[in-house]
């Protein structure tokens, strides 16, 4: 049956009623509180084993650990959403700000316990590690062992998480504040409106060339305003970062994210180096959209621009039921959550002002459910971003079955899941077609996303690797940041455009973000990965949905590494892997340079 007058807001009251006025909240905090605190107290209490025999002590830490994890990311994914549906909920910015605190205590009683299962000693460590309760987990305990042995004393890195809540976070949170109140004049049918930032860069996709360029430099004039201050922001969440990192002595500053990501800087070059050879095709794609859209070179407003007379404009309940018929091709386990979380208001989705920039999922661990944000205008974007973050959820629901400890993956398999979703609903609306001007639309609409993730994520890299080698050396100012932008989407883009976006670094909040160092390669990696499985889903068709289920229950017990050689049977330190994988990106930007070419000889 199909999804009708499907509800566009999402229901946060089924967790607690009242939003951030909640007395539900407001109790549960209260026993999440005294959770953390008990937690604390065991730690502080626990006796190092002497022998394996010892395992009941660390197997009751580590179930209250997970109690406590489970109950503080609840508590921290209503805070976001809350947060998220009303930027001026000043009670919200209240409960971020406890949030902050309780996540620096239970980070401050994690690093007593780190430090404590690094003094257990090898032999014992070894016969613990095989008793019930600890098995199961080995990978995440081995793996925090070796992180906090290359950390500072507990002393010091509780201070650090400690300075961290005000003077690190802290800047990523004025950042969100201000952008969260930036407001973007815009004229609609001779109405005046005010439109939030997450509004206008919806306008970025508009069909009239004048309207776009004219969004774009309005959006232009607000970042120049801001950018004395956010180019602050950036640097001293940045040096704090450095300092950080020099006092444990690391020099790289990839180290963290590659470790939070679980993978070899290897992988991470070979990536790279496989997408940067395979390029000409999309710069081919920028330079043949230019030439349909009547211009001699794309301007960075242009990238994203549709294509035809009239790009398909979707209703809500259209997408639902777009997006829910497409998973069904794939599986019925993922179609029928998909159609679970639309009738149960999973999605917040209307267009309205006064939202935060962007989109997310986040788990409500405690409740087994998921909740997505985004704004949702009717584009085929606006379709796949929906696809994209309802695979993130179904993510989260395949985790549901695994222990706590092993549920945290990294951001570079949480992107395979959403990329994989997406790429479901694009490659099929794409066959199924029913007009050759709707194909190529839809087609546009799926190269341009290779052309996102091989070349805009990769500009966001090239610029973050080298902002951060300068800030070694001193702030880099903000005429700097600009320059060192355009550098970076040169390079990246190939001299493709006409016109870049030096303060793309003060529009785009993945660099202020301070919870994931490098909110970059992460994506280009999970989308490169989701097309290696999606070859092998078209191979075996339904019958791959259960693998791909137990892909994703593996996300976060073991490397990136190890985990494409156990489900894939790849070494993905090795190009052979990322070129298949990059083919199927490549066709579909030589079908649409094959479908335009009787029209550029017209």
């Amino acid at each position: 049956m199909a999804l009708q007058g499907v509800n566009q807001r999402w229901d946060l009251d089924s967790f607690f009623k009242g939003g951030s006025q909640s007395e539900e909240f407001k109790g549960y905090i209260e026993k999440l509180s005294q959770s953390l605190h008990a937690f604390q107290d065991m730690t502080d209490a626990f006796q190092v084993p002497e022998s394996p025999e010892e395992a009941e002590g660390l197997t009751a830490l580590l179930d209250l650990f997970e109690q406590a994890s489970v109950k503080l990311q609840q508590a921290g994914a209503f805070v976001a959403c809350l947060q998220a549906q009303n930027i001026s909920d000043q009670k919200a910015v209240e409960h971020q700000s406890l949030m902050n605190r309780l996540n620096a205590d239970f980070q401050s009683s994690l690093v007593t316990l780190d430090h404590k299962l690094v003094a257990i000693k090898q032999d014992v460590w070894n016969g613990l590690l095989t008793k019930p309760g600890l098995r199961d987990v080995s990978y995440i305990l081995n793996e925090r062992r070796q992180r906090v042995a290359e950390k500072l004393s507990p002393g010091k890195e509780k201070l650090i998480g400690n300075l961290a809540v005000d003077g690190y976070h802290a800047w990523s949170d004025l950042y969100n504040m201000v952008v969260g109140k930036m407001t973007i004049p815009y004229e609609e049918n001779g109405v005046n409106k005010q439109l939030s930032v997450g509004q206008a860069e919806n306008v970025m996709d508009h069909q009239d060339r004048a309207v776009r360029k004219t969004i774009y430099e309005r959006l232009h004039q607000a970042w120049e305003s801001k950018q004395d201050m956010f180019s602050s922001t950036l640097n001293h969440l940045a040096g704090f970062r450095l300092e950080t990192y020099k006092a444990r002595g690391w020099e790289n500053v990839l180290k963290e994210p590659l470790q939070i990501n679980r993978m070899k800087k290897e992988t991470l070059d070979t990536m790279w180096q496989v997408i940067t050879e395979n390029k000409q095709p999309f710069v081919q794609f920028l330079n043949r959209k230019a030439s349909m859209l009547g211009l001699e070179k794309l301007s960075w407003y242009d990238v994203e621009a549709p294509i035809g007379s009239d790009g398909k404009v979707y209703s809500y309940d259209e997408a639902a039921n777009v997006i829910v018929s497409q998973f069904s091709t794939f599986g019925k386990k993922l179609s029928s959550f998909t159609e679970k979380a639309f009738r149960d208001r999973w999605i917040e989705a209307e267009d309205r002002s006064g939202k935060r920039v962007g989109g997310f999922c986040t788990s409500f661990p405690d409740s087994g459910e998921s909740r997505i944000f985004m704004t949702f205008s009717g584009s085929a974007s606006n379709v796949s971003t929906l696809a994209h973050e309802l695979g993130h959820a179904f993510h989260q629901e395949a985790m549901l079955n695994v222990r706590p400890l092993n549920r945290s993956y990294a951001m570079n398999v949480a992107e395979t899941a959403s990329t994989f979703a997406e790429m479901i609903v694009a490659d099929a609306t794409v066959q199924q077609a029913e007009t050759k001007e709707e194909k190529l639309v839809l087609l546009e609409d799926k190269v341009q996303r290779s052309v996102a993730f091989f070349m805009n994520i990769h500009a966001r890299y090239l610029f973050e690797t080298r902002f951060y080698e300068e800030r070694k050396r001193g702030v880099v100012p903000a005429d700097r940041l600009n320059e060192l932008m355009e550098e970076a989407q040169k390079e990246a883009y190939c001299n493709a455009l006409g016109e870049y976006h030096p303060l793309f670094w003060a529009s785009k909040l993945h660099f202020h973000i301070t919870r994931v160092p490098f909110y970059n390669f992460p994506y280009t990696f999970g989308y490169l990965f989701s097309l290696g499985i999606y070859a092998l889903a078209l191979e075996e068709k339904n019958a791959f949905e259960e693998k791909y289920i137990a892909l994703l229950r593996d996300t976060a017990s073991m490397t990136v590494e190890d985990l494409a050689m156990k489900h894939l049977g790849a070494d993905i330190t090795k190009r052979d892997f990322w070129e298949n994988a990059i083919k199927l990106a490549v066709r579909d930007a030589e079908a649409f340079l094959q479908m335009t070419e009787s029209s550029q000889r017209d």
